[in-house]
């Protein structure tokens, strides 16, 4: 079988990291705890802490990045200040809590301020309101937490099915894409594929910033996919949906010839159909790739041929037995 990843990894991400990547973006400045950037931001998930400053703390997320919007903002201006501070100190104590994020551009209350510099929590804020930040945020965190692997292949868009084609080295993966794109269809990345594992089990691959839209192919060397095909011959991430693995025809093993036999790859814990195709001379293989993506399209819209042609077969050796 295949080896699918090469390196694998979860997703991290810091506050310095979140303010140095976003702070445009999402309109952020930092308020106070600029000593404690290196806090890690784990999930991506954020939580609104009402119920903590009123002071049920028993199932306070603290691994959360906590939003402080106009409702608890005002609730910080209207507290006793002997008893919102106590609560403070008890929310902020514990080691995992990433950091506070002030919306609409509201003024910080003296006492979340001081908390958060006695904790060493970081305390932020924004001018965006509270529903399209958290919107914005949780969207980022969650492409930059989601798990992560990095495979050797090449990735391209077949009639808008994400192929990934691996294979030894040498054996021909770069030279096939070559071919799928003067077909029209559309290189994501060459050589490495970088590969993160997104809510609901879909794998979304794309390209590391230096290769993209670069190929190198044996005998000619480094080309510019989008100067020699144009812009619409590159993407920059795509769904996987299918693995092709390309192997040296070998006379001893086994080739599937009815495409009963369904196989997988696994990566990142979610399986993917898996073809492998034999290479020998007098082989196109861009057009059997191409064909295979436009199968595996049908076997997603619940058409199996190879399954109905069987069925079909053993329907007719019910009906039409041989004589005894």
């Amino acid at each position: 079988m295949p080896r699918s990843e090469f390196t694998s990894q979860d997703g991290q991400l810091t506050v310095g990291e979140l303010l140095r990547e976003k702070k445009r973006d999402l309109k952020l400045e930092l308020v106070a705890g600029e000593g404690n950037l290196e806090r890690k931001i784990s999930v991506p998930e954020v939580n609104r802490p009402g119920l903590a400053l009123g002071g049920y703390l028993e199932h306070f997320r603290s691994e959360r990045i906590q939003i402080i919007g106009r409702g608890e903002h005002a609730y910080c201006l209207q507290a006793a200040p002997d008893t919102l501070k106590a609560i403070l100190v008890q929310m902020l104590s514990g080691p995992d809590i990433p950091c506070m994020v002030l919306t609409r551009g509201l003024k910080s209350p003296a006492l979340l301020e001081e908390a958060c510099r006695q904790a060493g929590v970081p305390l932020l804020r924004t001018s965006w309101d509270t529903a399209t930040f958290v919107g914005e945020l949780t969207a980022y965190m969650e492409d930059r937490l989601a798990p992560l692997a990095r495979v050797h292949g090449v990735l391209v868009d077949i009639y808008g099915l994400g192929v990934l084609i691996q294979g030894d080295s040498g054996i021909g993966k770069s030279e096939c894409a070559l071919e799928l794109l003067k077909r029209g269809h559309i290189l994501v990345s060459d050589d490495m594929v970088e590969i993160r594992k997104k809510r609901g089990g879909v794998l979304v691959g794309s390209c590391p910033q230096p290769l993209r839209h670069y190929m190198e192919v044996r005998g000619l060397g480094i080309i510019d996919v989008k100067l020699l095909f144009g812009i619409g011959s590159i993407l920059n991430l795509s769904r996987i949906e299918m693995v092709v693995y390309l192997q040296l025809w070998k006379s001893r093993l086994f080739y599937d010839r009815t495409g009963l036999e369904e196989k997988s790859m696994k990566i990142l814990g979610v399986g993917l159909p898996l073809i492998r195709i034999p290479v020998s001379p007098g082989r196109n293989l861009a057009v059997l790739i191409e064909v295979a993506a436009l199968n595996q399209r049908l076997r997603g819209q619940g058409y199996h041929a190879a399954r109905d042609f069987n069925q079909a077969l053993i329907e007719r050796m019910r009906k039409d037995p041989k004589p005894s």
